[in-house]
């Protein structure tokens, strides 16, 4: 009994090993790539940053950016609604106006430092957006959170995890919020002096606070932040010229929760036995759509599958339609070698002929997509999230859906049923696990038994 209490103690340990050890290893790599996509590039001399203009007779609205990084939808995507109604002053600002990072690797320069923004108003702006902004590395952290506490007497808008920076600052004791479902239970018991709300989109917390659950619920939440301010013509407005599909929301935000569930496992073996990822460069232009870019980067480099690689024509920033300054990781003619280039946005093919001229003329091999621009009349996420269907598999689509937060049934999903490398690498590593036991076993434990 105990020899074979043993040799099961050596298949069990080598298995545990070997799967347990590439899977959490890869898992951790994957995370911090997505996370911590910092910026290792050098950073290009920058002759000139455009920043919108002041208008002190609009109400301003400050869209944060942490240190190192910020989720990159949680920050785009409040940012350009709040900038397409014009009746805000938008600017993002930061501890400082160096390089910083979104989650994927997307990286930009802040319009104004926190003391720039201070100096020019003289006052608190009149919205504060707080996206997500890790906490792990608390000195880099810490002017986020000071400053955000500085200004606690001003109208507060949460987007998905920035709930948990805005209880992190202690703006949510004793008021009620949300949060991604996936932080939920986590957060609920970190900050247990907030009263945590998991069936709604969003969460009027209080006179000047309001807070959204995951990704798009935080659409939901700003329409209704801009229907409050500047009425619900305006809202319906910014949703029509976004199509998005579920303006209901916004007048009853009640759903039913999501839960950490198995269809989770999909994302946990993409994040930890995805080793072969797809390399997908995105072609920046003058001009492109914020949302629809974000729309890129939270679809794929979020799914564990892909590796998204900002490309454009020079070193100079290129700037948005609503002018925020982007710095691409790579130009045309010094970008690593792609399986896919995205040229984001409905106007993709008008704004950035030059630089897809630019690109075919450059002899590279690979030829431009234009996922939005052959459906313009619909939602940002959907023709993404069904062509991640086509690259990947049907799973990991879903779960990317569901991950967002967008209820979209609707969605065409076309591709295999499942991830055949997530599933395949775990069952290959298990095959030599197995193999690697039975000659310990052999080699070791027979032996030993027959002296």
């Amino acid at each position: 009994m105990k020899r074979f209490l043993l040799r099961l103690a050596v298949y069990l340990g080598i298995l545990v090993f070997i799967v347990g050890g590439g899977g959490v290893i890869g898992f951790l790599g994957e995370q911090k790539a997505y996370w911590y996509s910092l910026r290792n590039e050098p950073i290009p001399k920058i002759n000139q940053v455009e920043i919108p203009d002041y208008n002190p007779n609009k109400p301003t609205a400050a869209v944060l950016l942490g240190s190192p990084t910020t989720e990159v939808f949680d920050f785009l995507v409040p940012y350009q609604m709040l900038a397409m109604t014009k009746a805000y002053n938008v600017f993002a600002i930061a501890p400082d106006k160096n390089v910083t990072s979104l989650t994927g690797g997307l990286d930009l320069l802040p319009h104004y430092s926190f003391e720039e923004l201070d100096q020019l108003l003289g006052k608190s702006p009149d919205l504060i957006v707080i996206p997500y902004m890790p906490l792990e590395n608390q000195e880099k952290y810490k002017p986020v959170r000071e400053w955000i506490q500085k200004h606690s007497d001003t109208f507060i808008l949460s987007i998905c995890g920035g709930a948990v920076n805005a209880a992190d600052a202690g703006l949510l004791t004793g008021k009620s919020s949300t949060v991604h479902w996936q932080f939920f239970d986590q957060i609920k018991k970190s900050f247990s002096e907030t009263n945590w709300i998991r069936d709604q989109r969003y969460v009027v917390g209080g006179e000047k606070i309001v807070s959204s659950a995951g990704l798009t619920s935080g659409i939901d939440a700003t329409l209704y932040v801009i229907s409050q301010q500047l009425g619900k013509s305006m809202a319906e407005k910014i949703a029509a010229d976004m199509n998005y599909p579920t303006y209901h929301f916004v007048n009853n935000p009640k759903v039913d929760p999501y839960y950490l569930d198995r269809s989770e496992i999909i994302y946990l073996f993409n994040q930890a036995f995805q080793w072969n990822q797809t390399q997908t460069g995105v072609l920046l232009y003058d001009g492109m759509d914020d949302g629809e870019l974000s729309a890129i980067y939270d679809t794929y480099a979020a799914s564990g599958t892909t590796k998204v690689i900002s490309i454009s024509s020079n070193e100079q920033p290129i700037v948005t339609k609503y002018h925020l300054n982007l710095i691409s990781k790579y130009q045309i003619q010094n970008a690593p070698q792609l399986d896919r280039l995205i040229v984001p946005g409905t106007e993709a093919r008008i704004l950035g002929a030059e630089e897809v001229e630019a690109w075919i003329a450059s002899g590279k091999s690979v030829k431009p997509e234009f996922l939005h621009s052959e459906s313009t009349k619909r939602f940002m996420f959907d023709a993404p999230l069904e062509d991640l269907a086509k690259q990947e598999d049907k799973l990991t689509a879903k779960f990317g859906a569901k991950r967002l937060e967008y209820r979209a049934d609707y969605l065409q999903l076309e591709g295999n049923p499942f991830s055949i490398e997530a599933f395949g690498v775990p069952l290959f590593l298990a095959t030599i696990s197995l193999l690697f036991a039975y000659f310990i076993d052999r080699r070791f434990l027979v032996k030993e038994s027959t002296k």
